[in-house]
């Protein structure tokens, strides 16, 4: 007997709602967390969302603008309990894997891929794990998980994460290297990330920077919402975005409230364990309750439709 609560994820011309996936994520955890203790007797807190920031970019109730082909899941599990045992792993990632087909059956149909991955530039001595899961209805592509070791909030994950995914990025925006050759369709969804992360890093900016970005990132963001599929079109978006050096700018929104605590964020791989998933106050101010009303702002425009 399962408690899992699904919701609603999946729209006319398959777009997904965001808010109720975002949900469904956490549900998922919740519901992993409870067979692990029941069956395992295994109690952890497990926190979960979506990773990707797809959700700055949709309609007031959550909708998605666009059709979504890559689901990317967050969960944050906490250290020094029994997961640390590998055996123990492998049951979570097991339940995950059932859990998962659950929550989106019938409109997807997950199978297994890999598990156990190592997440780039996370940390060298916990190493965030990654989960593959990948569609035979091919209603999507895949769904990704990112096992972090760090039990925070979502919203803290995700700004922490931040740090992690610029320096994955910039090698291919470096300008001492030059621009990187790569499909047209991969770089696509290079600038997408672009788009969300200097909208979920906004608040944390200069105005200078700001005033820099925004003309830049609101011409991104109206080609995509027009349809973007012209490989030369997409070229010389990615040559705008890395001749103005947007991805250094990013670096220096994060870099000096991390220096502050001592935490340098061009070697984060080797900060302490314990500071896997931390954030600053000054950052946790500025860049978590943006989120929270975009999710509230959602939840509002939901419950007004329930009323109709």
């Amino acid at each position: 007997m399962t408690d899992l609560v699904k919701t609603p994820v999946f729209a006319n011309d398959n777009l997904i709602n965001l808010y109720h996936l975002n949900e469904l994520y956490q549900n998922i955890a919740t519901e992993v967390s409870r067979r692990l203790r029941e069956g395992l007797h295994i109690d952890v807190p497990i926190t979960s969302g979506i990773w990707g920031g797809t959700y700055l970019i949709a309609r007031p109730n959550g909708l998605a603008k666009r059709r979504i082909w890559r689901l990317y899941c967050i969960v944050n599990l906490p250290q020094n309990t029994p997961l640390d045992k590998h055996t123990n792993m492998e049951k979570l990632v097991s339940h995950y894997c059932d859990v998962f087909q659950e929550a989106f059956a019938p409109d997807l149909d997950l199978k297994l891929e890999m598990w156990g991955g190592r997440l780039p530039f996370s940390n060298s001595a916990r190493p965030s794990q990654t989960l593959h899961m990948e569609d035979s209805t091919e209603t999507v592509r895949w769904l990704r998980v990112f096992f972090v070791w760090n039990h925070v909030s979502w919203e803290e994950s995700i700004v922490c994460d931040l740090v992690r995914i610029i320096k994955e990025y910039k090698e291919f925006f470096d300008l001492k290297k030059g621009p990187v050759v790569k499909d047209p369709k991969e770089v696509k969804y290079l600038l997408q990330d672009i788009i969300i992360i200097y909208r979920t890093l906004k608040n944390a900016c200069s105005e200078e920077f700001r005033e820099h970005a925004d003309p830049i990132i609101e011409k991104m963001m109206g080609k995509f919402l027009s349809g973007l599929h012209d490989s030369g079109e997409i070229v010389e978006l990615y040559e705008m975005v890395f001749k103005n050096a947007l991805i250094y700018g990013f670096e220096e929104c994060l870099e000096v409230p991390f220096m502050k605590a001592g935490l340098n964020i061009q070697n984060m791989e080797e900060w302490p364990v314990e500071k896997i998933n931390w954030v600053p106050d000054e950052l946790k101010e500025k860049l978590i309750p943006p989120i929270q009303q975009i999710f509230s702002g959602f939840k509002t425009e939901l419950d007004k439709e329930k009323v109709l």
